[in-house]
């Protein structure tokens, strides 16, 4: 629009230069000016369409540029042009892909938080989990100390009365009474030598001293069962009151039950008896020597473990 005006307006001032030096155009020359006034007027018309002549040479120049710069810009204007609508359309595209891109985001954004708050709730949900199970463990340490507490108590329980019937039975040989630990439990092994006669249940005098000192102890740690179990070689024996050795080892046992409860006062919830016969041997039947060792009554002595037993169960449940 700014072109345009421009050239009309330069167009308007060729024009009106052009009207004005028709007044001095040559053909109004005065030929053969006779008179001062008429060579004044040929010099000065002479001068003012030189003057004239020049201004619109100068204008057609100023024309020829114009048009021609008027052309270069209108080059340039396309040029820019559709370099504007080019640009705009990438503006409008990038503008279109922005608006996907915010799209996108606001949906990555809520699925974001989303998982934000799932990953808090399960990480609130692991804490709980973990603290519950930091409280069991903590709860099943305490039973475990509880429990390791017991056991040492019995151990230290066993080992003093391992000591005790040691000492009180110190006055036998070691072939006729032997004590000893092992799983938990202290075995008292009377010979058969020393308690009774080949065939026989009832128990020799110096068997029945044994029996005697054994029964204090007992009296005296009444927090401790006892199991008498009578063992043989492997000799058949067959007679009228037995019929095998497995009979014999019963009653060989039940006549240490007795002694104990009936002539001693041992509680007789503590004990029990059992008749192993040949079964158990503790050498090989043979050798005389180690049939004389099979030949023997154990008395097993076990501290209670009632309270061992009541938090192994509570810790069932």
């Amino acid at each position: 629009m700014k072109n345009s005006i421009r050239l009309t307006l330069v167009c308007v001032m060729a024009l009106v230069c052009k009207v004005s030096l028709a007044q001095y155009n040559p053909k109004s020359v005065i030929d053969e000016p006779k008179t001062f006034k008429e060579k004044t007027y040929n010099f000065f018309l002479s001068k003012r369409l030189k003057k004239s002549l020049n201004q619109r040479d100068s204008l057609d120049e100023l024309v020829i540029a114009f048009n021609k710069d008027t052309t270069q810009r209108g080059t340039e204007y396309r040029y820019l042009d559709s370099l504007y609508k080019a640009l705009t359309g990438k503006y409008a595209d990038c503008t279109s892909r922005n608006n996907d891109l915010k799209a996108q985001y606001a949906e990555l954004n809520a699925r974001y938080n989303d998982l934000m708050k799932r990953s808090l709730s399960d990480a609130e949900k692991f804490n709980n989990a973990l603290k519950i199970k930091a409280e069991e463990l903590e709860a099943r340490e305490k039973r475990l100390a509880e429990l390791q507490g017991i056991i040492n108590a019995q151990d230290s329980l066993l080992n003093a009365l391992n000591n005790t019937v040691k000492k009180a039975l110190m006055a036998f040989k070691s072939d006729e009474i032997s004590v000893e630990m092992k799983n938990g439990k202290v075995y008292v092994s009377l010979s058969d030598k020393l308690l009774f006669k080949s065939g026989s249940a009832q128990v020799e005098e110096k068997g029945l001293e044994a029996i005697r000192t054994l029964a204090e102890v007992l009296n005296k740690n009444i927090d401790i069962d006892v199991q008498i179990e009578g063992h043989t070689d492997n000799i058949p024996i067959k007679t009228a009151k037995y019929e095998d050795n497995w009979a014999l080892s019963a009653d060989r046992a039940l006549s240490i039950v007795r002694l104990l409860s009936v002539e001693h006062g041992v509680n007789p919830k503590r004990l029990q008896a059992a008749g192993r016969g040949e079964f158990y041997p503790k050498a090989s039947n043979e050798t005389a020597e180690g049939r004389a060792k099979n030949r023997r009554t154990e008395i097993i002595l076990s501290p209670k473990l009632d309270e061992l037993y009541k938090l192994i169960e509570k810790n069932r449940r």
